[in-house]
């Protein structure tokens, strides 16, 4: 019975100070792993501008475990997990950044847990080294997500996890060119877990990640995966419509009760400040439309199956999709894995 494979996926955007030292971190992992499974290490160059993509080859010249591809130009953090995803043939793919931020050896402890029969395995800081404004700006942001996000996306996770092949055979049918993996991993349902760690600091090299493309990445994650800023519109026209009702009302009283002389011009701001909550009301309105247009165009599947037994037929075959028979490809098995005892590599 031949093993199965896990297929690690790291994305490379100007990582030249770090491929090596990732590569190293992850020699004793590989070691691991190989005991029980095959492995394939998938490394995505982003539109690299510095020698990430020649040291690529070089390694994957020395080592036919390692698969490498290059962008033609750079498309994105997420856009590189989604090339490693459709080219991973594992049982289980695990993602992880090259800047050693994410310990690799956490990655045993993701497929411990994934033995277990969990199908997602989250790995959750519970420290992180950045700056205070990062920190700040990150927790308010997910607290809002988790506020208003259609699905539960976990706090404190990344890109660094591990899912089963059955995970990635339901979110491949999803092509949003503007995907945040985060919530799609989340909004698959199926059963997770965490594997807590300490973040530690950058390796080297300046981050891929910079402030507007983190703004990006929140409005991508906000927008894709909740309705509450189609929302807003209708709570501030409630709020308006209602405010300017009573002072309406108020004024109305006062002038008819109290023969207090109000002019022309305050009668008619107040109208006027109703209206406006009218039109926003409306807004709401057309917001709601656009926003069903929006989630059909995304075309994501209605449902998915964990698993089947017993059916003659597929069901609703155009709706769902369930597990594939999971990859059994082999890489790197014990014999023909490059002996790498006396490589300037270890």
């Amino acid at each position: 019975m031949s093993k199965k494979l896990i297929s690690i996926v790291v994305p490379i955007f100007n990582e030249e100070e770090n491929i090596f030292a990732l590569y190293q971190a992850l020699q004793s992992v590989f070691k691991e792993i190989a005991l029980s499974y095959n492995y394939e290490l998938i490394l995505v160059d982003d539109g690299s501008k510095d020698k990430s993509w020649q040291l690529m080859k070089e390694l994957a010249a020395f080592n036919s475990c390692i698969k490498i591809l290059s962008f033609s130009r750079n498309f994105g953090h997420q856009m590189a997990l989604t090339a490693g995803y459709d080219a991973a043939r594992g049982d289980a793919i695990i993602t992880i950044d090259a800047d050693l931020q994410d310990p690799p050896s956490v990655i045993l402890a993701m497929i411990k847990e994934w033995q277990k029969g969990f199908y997602i395995v989250y790995a959750r800081r519970i420290t992180r080294k950045d700056s205070l404004l990062k920190k700040f700006v990150a927790n308010v942001y997910y607290r809002i997500l988790h506020l208003i996000a259609d699905v539960a996306i976990p706090r404190n996770v990344g890109d660094f996890r591990l899912i089963d092949r059955a995970v990635l055979n339901g979110v491949q049918s999803i092509r949003e060119t503007t995907c945040y993996w985060r919530g799609m991993i989340a909004w698959t349902g199926f059963a997770h877990t965490f594997v807590d760690f300490k973040r530690e600091q950058r390796a080297g090299g300046i981050p891929g990640y910079t402030w507007k493309k983190s703004f990006k990445l929140g409005i991508d994650g906000i927008t894709g995966f909740s309705s509450f800023p189609l929302e807003i519109a209708a709570y501030v026209g409630f709020f308006v419509i209602i405010t300017g009702s009573l002072m309406l009302a108020y004024i109305t009283y006062d002038a008819v009760i109290n023969a207090i002389y109000y002019p022309l011009f305050k009668w008619l701001t107040t109208i006027v400040y109703i209206f406006m909550g009218v039109q926003f009301l409306l807004m709401w309105l057309i917001g709601e439309y656009i926003g069903r247009i929006y989630m059909q165009q995304k075309q994501r599947p209605l449902y998915l199956i964990k698993e089947e037994k017993g059916l003659e037929k597929k069901i609703h075959e155009d709706n769902a999709y369930s597990p594939k028979n999971s990859a059994r490809d082999i890489c790197c098995s014990s014999a023909d894995r490059p002996n790498t005892s006396s490589s300037t590599f270890e």
